[in-house]
């Protein structure tokens, strides 16, 4: 018997329908992965499972009970559930302790000496000990949501819900929270985790499921879904890419705003200081490479600049286009002390393509 079991579900908020017919069995200790674009009914769909969000039909069974039967005990029930939210909802009057104790105490009749020895077991586990009789104002956002985890898991729970966890959370703190539910997954605690962290699922999901036309359109393991999927609103999902162009009309182009420019895609996005300093250097090099190889003086200069991003694989390319006479930087050898930069450039890609026509050069280097 399945842990969770969900049989044609659906929901509608007035004349829209958000799922429809949705059914999903989830084994004890499989970590499943939702994703999907905004407004596809993931959040819907999680909360439902607690009935958050009450269901227009179909039936919920949770470690075999039905939530969702006449008169079911949906509080009992729902103590097999942990939640955890964008938001991190501590109590702000009561400091970490009491909240880690509140429930266990009140709900499942811990004493409050075998509450406390649990919750310090958690923050324990967490780095977080020393944090036990903080008040929530003063925690960071990555340290209060590890804290409303261990909220969720001090009621022994059969199953996490994560609902987009890290969402709420500067993105200097997402690491913190993601290396915790990855601690998790090696204790065979069973997830439904909806993220939007596409790198983050494909490395703990034993299964992914892709959220569209009101509920799952297409589901697999992370491989299938994230190098191999097969239907046509998957791929396009999975393909979108970040975006980050610039265009160089001159030889006196304003460098300072193209990295300005890049440094703000890298942080909007979480590719790290050092990515951000590849790509600054990476396009200083090429551009000052096209303008001395490819053009004379008094030729008109048109370089295209293009950094894109795929949340799927965290790959990082950089795609120059660039009109005048044949030039490839990289036929340079390595040795050449006139360009160096070039020679760095092969260093640290991981790929380089340079091809020619119609007038126009293009290169494609994956970092």
């Amino acid at each position: 018997m399945s842990l969770v079991e969900v049989k044609n579900l659906c929901k509608s908020f007035g004349k829209l329908s958000v799922l429809e017919g949705v059914n999903l069995n989830v084994d004890e200790g499989e970590k499943i992965a939702i994703i999907g674009g905004s407004g596809c009914g993931k959040s819907v769909f999680l909360r439902s499972l607690e009935l958050l969000e009450r269901p227009d039909s179909g039936q919920i069974f949770i470690d075999g009970d039905e939530i969702t039967a006449k008169g079911a005990d949906v509080n009992r029930i729902r103590r097999k559930m942990g939640m955890v939210y964008q938001k991190f909802y501590l109590f702000s009057h009561m400091n970490v302790m009491d909240n880690l104790c509140l429930a266990p105490v009140k709900l499942a009749g811990m004493s409050r000496e075998e509450a406390e020895s649990h919750a310090h077991e958690w923050l324990s586990r967490v780095g977080l000990t020393s944090k036990a009789h903080s008040m929530p104002e003063s925690l960071s956002g990555g340290q209060q949501q590890r804290i409303a985890i261990c909220r969720s898991l001090m009621m022994n729970p059969k199953v996490l819900l994560f609902d987009e966890p890290t969402s709420a959370l500067d993105p200097t703190m997402v690491g913190e929270v993601l290396a915790m539910i990855r601690m998790l997954t090696k204790r065979n605690m069973t997830m439904i985790i909806v993220t939007h962290e596409m790198n983050f699922a494909r490395e703990v999901a034993d299964r992914v499921l892709f959220f569209a036309d009101r509920g799952i359109y297409e589901q697999g393991s992370p491989s299938e879904i994230f190098d191999n999927p097969k239907r046509d609103k998957t791929v396009a999902f999975i393909r979108k890419l970040k975006y980050f162009s610039y265009e160089v009309r001159s030889r006196d182009f304003d460098l300072l705003k193209m990295h300005g420019g890049i440094r703000t895609f890298a942080e909007k996005y979480g590719l790290g200081s050092r990515r951000a300093y590849r790509l600054e250097l990476c396009c200083e090099e090429l551009i000052y490479e096209m303008i001395q190889g490819c053009y004379d003086d008094g030729d008109n200069v048109n370089i295209d600049i293009g950094i894109s991003y795929s949340e799927a694989d965290g790959s990082t390319v950089i795609d120059v286009s660039y009109a005048g006479r044949e030039f490839n930087p990289f036929d340079a050898p390595d040795d050449d002390d006139v360009h160096l930069g070039v020679s760095m450039l092969k260093r640290i890609a991981g790929n380089i393509s340079h091809e020619y026509s119609d007038g126009v050069n293009r290169i494609n280097i994956i970092l």
